[in-house]
């Protein structure tokens, strides 16, 4: 089985990582931080917004089972991508819209979805979601990971 990795920042990576868990096909899930310029960031210091990172997924998932264009169709489905810097109450932008490619393929596809999506109508507002080169991933803290699953919850909003 060859695995392959996506990344993306929707928001709080705690329901992100919630919702891209559940996607039969995705066999684990890291939540981290990318996009910044500071090595090895702490939660606290991109809860700063002065790192420059986003919260982010790192999706592994088998190809066989579960495309990228799919996983995009969750990435699009599971928050606000009209949202600059912000989703519901977490403002900042660590919580920015973003897509990371790790393959010209991933980014030409992301590039699609997102024109396929505008041209919808879906939203009234422009998306700001953000296609970039993937860059350095840092694994959160340990107690970040599976947060909700861990306190058995299936999701963070109110």
């Amino acid at each position: 089985m060859a695995i392959e990795k996506a990344m993306f920042g929707a928001g709080c990576f705690w329901g992100v990582e919630t919702t891209f868990r559940a996607v039969p096909g995705v066999v684990n899930t890291t939540v981290g931080y990318a996009g910044g310029h500071t090595k090895n960031p702490t939660y606290e210091e991109v809860c700063t917004d002065l790192t420059g990172h986003a919260e982010v997924v790192l999706v592994e998932y088998d190809p066989e089972k579960v495309s990228y264009e799919q996983l995009l169709e969750v990435f699009w489905n599971c928050h606000d991508p009209t949202q600059l810097n912000r989703q519901g109450p977490d403002v900042g932008t660590q919580y920015r819209s973003v897509i990371f490619a790790f393959t010209p393929e991933q980014r030409e596809a992301a590039e699609a979805s997102r024109e396929r999506l505008e041209r919808s109508g879906r939203y009234s507002r422009p998306i700001v979601t953000q296609i970039l080169p993937a860059p350095e991933f840092y694994p959160a803290e340990e107690y970040h990971q599976r947060y909700l699953e861990k306190r058995g919850l299936r999701s963070c909003h109110l």
